[in-house]
């Protein structure tokens, strides 16, 4: 999956994710779907560091197995549709639209006259 993939599903990246487009296999991604389940869950996808799997769950960072509901194969975009279908339908289905964050943090020095 690409950066460029995942954004036009609805994902955004999170804060802890890299902000370069071109990720590399070697570093960790994380995130998040534009909607939360009509029951107020947010959806978090996870690529751990070096591991060809992308992981679904609630939490940004999950640390558990418990905390994972899905894991399917990093390019396996069939899979990580009927996962991201199936999270909805247990939860109610799709709900409300997050909030869109701004995507960079960049704010130019201004000199003080």
């Amino acid at each position: 999956m690409t950066d460029t993939y995942l954004r036009s599903l609805g994902f955004f990246p999170t804060t802890r994710t890299p902000r370069s487009g071109q990720l590399a296999f070697s570093q960790a991604w994380r995130y998040q779907f534009d909607h939360l389940a009509a029951d107020g869950l947010p959806l978090f996808i996870e690529h751990p560091l070096g591991i060809d799997v992308c992981r679904l769950s609630t939490l940004e960072s999950p640390l558990t197995t418990q905390d994972v509901f899905a894991s399917v194969d990093l390019h396996d975009r069939s899979a990580f549709q009927v996962a991201m279908s199936a999270f909805y339908t247990a939860h109610g289905g799709m709900g409300a639209r997050l909030a869109a964050k701004p995507t960079s943090a960049f704010h130019p020095y201004r000199r003080q006259a």
